[in-house]
């Protein structure tokens, strides 16, 4: 790793380019990268991957593929956290339990 790579980011942008250096840009179903959203909360960033709702041959709505993940990255040390491809306030509410138990007791 460089040694600015644990460099916590100050905007949703340097989020973003955290995420972008270390994994993999995801492709939509067509092949073109996938737009990338950043959801910033207190303490840090969920970066995720959208993919446009789909139809199915009589128009009505597909519910989305199961799996992938979303990244977090956090607003204290720059570190990335990869959690489960839920819903925004739930990936978020997940990571902080997580936060919680790593964090040593006093």
């Amino acid at each position: 790793m460089a040694p600015d790579s644990l460099t916590p980011p100050t905007t949703p942008e340097q989020a973003l380019a955290i995420v972008r250096s270390r994994y993999a840009q995801p492709n939509l179903p067509d092949g073109t990268p996938a737009p990338m959203h950043v959801h910033e909360f207190d303490i840090g960033y969920l970066v995720y991957a959208a993919s446009p709702p789909t139809t199915d041959a009589s128009g009505r709505p597909r519910p989305a593929a199961p799996g992938g993940s979303k990244v977090i990255v956090a607003k204290d040390t720059g570190e990335t956290v990869t959690v489960p491809n839920h819903p925004v306030e739930t990936a978020i509410a997940l990571y902080r339990r997580q936060h919680q138990s790593r964090r040593p007791t006093p």
